[in-house]
C-alpha cells in the first residue's frame, strides 16, 4: 500500500469518516473528481470506499482500516506504532503492575507442568498448591502431556477476577490425584527481582521493569536493605527495557535531592515538561551505582542519566540502547491504540537520549546493537565515538558528558565471552539446565530445605557435585546435546553457577539466584561492586571524566 504522509489524522478520519465522505457514492462512471473537492485525510477514505464498492473480491474494512494506520506509521520514527485490541492488552499488563489468574510460576519439563513458586497470598497458595507439585489439567484443559506452549498455559490459567479453575494436581507422595477449587485473583506483578546486601555495607537491587508499582517496590527495597546495615547501594538496570515515565521519576526521586531535574520532555507542538524531584530522598547519601548494558532503555535511560548528571552516582557497564522517544497513547473505543512519538527526552543536562534514525526506516534503526557488536563497541571503549558538538557538562562536579544516543557509562565494562561455549549455548537452548533443576529440586526439595534456613546459607555453602554435572550431561544427551568434554571445561563455571542459581530460585526466590550467578558471570556486576567498595577509585571517578 503506498506510504501515505498524513499521520494521526488521516487514521482517524478512516475510523470516523466524516458524513460528507460517507454519504458519497463512488461514481459509477468512474469519472475522476476534481483536487477541490478533496483534502489529503478525504482521500484516503474515499479510497476505502472505492475498495468497498468495487474491488472484485470481499474485503474486510477493518482490516483495510488497520493496514492502512500500519502503513502510515511506518513511515514514521521506529517507535510510533498501532497495536489491536487483543496485543494492546498484551502490552500494557506488564506495565500495570497485576493480571487476573491463580498466582503461580511454573516451569514445562518433558510436557508436564510444575509449579516452581506459588504467589504469597495469592489463589494458588491460599488453597495449598505447593512448590513441586504437578498440574494435569485446569477445568476442561489438559495441561500435562500434550506439549502445550506458555502462551497456552498462561491463557487457559489466566482470566477474570472471581472466575473458578478447577486444577487436577499430582503430588509427589500422593498416588491420586488431588483436585483444588481455585478463584482467580489480582496477582500483582513485580518490578524488583531481586534484592539482597552484596556486602556488609553494600546493597544490590535489581529491576526489570518500570511499572506502575515501581516506585513503591524499589523504596521498601532500599529501606529494608538500610534496615540491614546498607550504606552503599547497586541498582542493576541491564536489560531493563524501560516502561512509565513516571516510574522512573518516582525512582530518581528516592536518592537526589528535593527540587533537582530529573529529565524533561520537549517537541514542536507539546510544551516543555521539567520532572523535578518534590520529595526528601529516601537515601539522600552514600555511594550509588547503576548497572547498564546496550539493552537499557527507555526509563532506563531517564533515571541513568539523572544520577549521572546529577553527579549522584556513577553509571557502569555499556552504552545504552538510545530511546528518547516519546509516546503518547491515542486508545480508540474498540481497544486498540496508536503510541504516537510527540516529543523526546533530555537528561537534566539537556542530552537527547535518542540515538539517530531515519523515518520510514526501521531496519536499520534496529540493526544498530548488531552493528555496535561488529564495530567492536560490545569490547572496547575506544569504538565510541562522540562529536564535540554534542559535548555538554554534569550539573555538580561539570564533568563532560555527550549526547547523540544512549547513556554512555562512568565505567565502560566489556562483555565478556571467557566462559561461553557452543555446549553451553546448546544446553541453554534447549532449557536442560531447566529441566535438571526441576528434576533434582523435586527429589532433594524437604533435604535441601532442611539443611539450608536460607538463601544465603544456601549460596554460602552448597556446592554442585561432580555427579550432578553427569546427571545434567546425561539429560543433554537424551535431548540431543552431544557431550563435549572441551566445552563443558570452558564454560563449567557459568554451567555451575546457572544450575546452583537455579536451584536456589526454585527453593527460595529470584534473589537467592542472582546472589549465585551475579558474582560469577556478570563482569558489569563485578566491576560495580569493585568500584563501589573503593572510596579512592569511586571518588576520582565521580569528580573525573566518564569513559568515552
Amino acid at each position: 500500500m503506498k506510504k501515505i504522509s498524513w499521520l494521526l489524522f488521516a487514521a482517524v478520519i478512516i475510523l470516523t469518516v466524516t458524513l460528507s465522505i460517507s454519504a458519497r457514492t463512488p461514481r459509477k462512471d468512474n469519472q475522476a473528481l476534481n483536487n477541490s473537492d478533496f483534502n489529503s485525510t478525504q482521500k484516503l477514505a474515499y479510497a476505502e470506499r472505492l475498495i468497498e464498492s468495487f474491488y472484485v473480491d470481499s474485503v474486510n474494512s477493518d482490516e483495510l482500516v488497520e493496514e492502512a494506520i500500519i502503513s502510515m506509521l511506518k513511515t514514521l520514527d521506529p517507535h510510533s506504532s498501532y497495536s489491536n485490541a487483543d496485543e494492546t492488552k498484551e502490552l500494557t499488563t506488564p506495565l500495570q503492575g497485576n493480571f487476573s489468574g491463580i498466582g503461580i510460576q511454573f516451569n514445562m519439563n518433558n510436557d508436564t507442568l510444575y509449579v516452581i513458586q506459588t504467589t504469597v497470598g495469592g489463589p494458588s497458595e491460599r488453597v495449598g498448591i505447593q512448590p513441586g507439585d504437578r498440574i494435569l489439567s485446569a477445568n476442561d484443559s489438559v495441561l500435562s502431556g500434550v506439549k502445550r506452549q506458555n502462551a497456552d498455559v498462561l491463557r487457559i490459567l489466566r482470566g477474570p477476577k472471581g472466575t473458578e479453575v478447577i486444577v487436577n494436581v499430582l503430588r509427589k507422595g500422593t498416588p491420586e490425584p488431588i483436585k483444588f477449587r481455585i478463584i482467580r485473583d489480582d496477582i500483582p506483578l513485580y518490578s524488583v527481582d531481586a534484592s539482597y546486601m552484596a556486602e556488609k555495607k553494600t546493597g544490590y537491587i535489581r529491576v526489570s521493569r518500570f511499572a506502575e508499582s515501581t516506585g513503591k517496590e524499589v523504596e521498601k527495597a532500599v529501606k529494608e536493605l538500610q534496615a540491614q546495615g546498607m550504606e552503599n547501594l547497586i541498582i542493576d538496570l541491564e536489560d531493563n527495557g524501560g516502561g512509565y515515565l513516571n516510574a522512573a521519576y518516582e525512582m530518581a526521586s528516592l536518592f537526589l535531592p528535593k527540587g533537582s531535574l530529573v529529565v524533561y520532555t520537549d517537541g514542536p507542538r507539546v510544551p516543555r515538561t521539567d520532572y523535578r524531584v518534590d520529595r526528601n530522598p529516601v537515601m539522600p547519601d552514600g555511594k550509588l551505582v547503576v548497572l547498564v548494558n546496550q539493552n537499557s532503555a527507555s526509563a532506563s535511560e531517564i533515571f541513568a542519566g539523572a544520577i549521572q548528571d546529577n553527579d549522584r552516582g556513577l553509571v557502569v557497564g555499556r552504552r545504552t540502547f538510545g530511546k528518547g522517544l516519546v509516546q503518547r497513547p491515542f486508545p480508540f473505543p474498540d481497544g486498540s491504540m496508536i503510541r504516537l512519538t510527540v516529543s523526546r527526552y533530555y537528561t537534566p543536562a539537556g542530552r537527547s537520549i535518542q540515538k539517530p534514525y531515519v523515518n520510514g526506516d526501521a531496519e536499520d534503526y534496529y540493526m544498530d546493537i548488531y552493528n555496535r557488536y561488529k564495530g567492536g563497541e560490545f569490547e572496547n571503549a575506544d569504538s565510541v565515538h562522540f562529536a564535540d558538538s554534542l559535548k555538554v557538562y554534569t550539573l555538580v562536579n561539570r564533568r563532560p558528558v555527550y549526547g547523540g544516543g544512549g547513556i554512555m557509562p562512568d565505567k565502560f565494562v566489556a562483555v565478556d565471552t571467557t566462559g561461553y561455549s557452543k555446549y553451553y549455548r546448546d544446553m541453554m537452548a534447549n532449557g536442560i539446565f531447566n529441566r535438571y533443576v526441576v528434576n533434582y529440586v523435586d527429589q532433594n526439595r524437604d533435604l535441601l530445605k532442611k539443611k539450608y534456613s536460607n538463601e544465603r546459607e544456601f549460596v554460602d555453602k552448597f556446592q554442585v557435585t561432580p555427579a550432578m554435572i553427569e546427571g545434567l550431561v546425561a539429560m543433554g544427551e537424551k535431548e540431543g546435546v552431544a557431550p563435549d568434554p572441551e566445552g563443558l571445561k570452558i564454560s563449567r563455571s557459568p554451567i555451575e553457577a546457572f544450575v546452583k542459581g537455579l536451584i536456589a530460585r526454585d527453593l527460595w526466590d529470584m534473589s537467592g539466584y542472582y546472589m549465585t550467578v551475579n558474582p560469577v558471570v556478570s563482569p558489569v556486576y563485578h566491576e560495580g561492586l569493585s568500584l563501589i567498595s573503593n572510596d579512592r577509585s569511586y571518588n576520582e571517578k565521580l569528580n573525573g571524566s566518564p569513559e568515552q
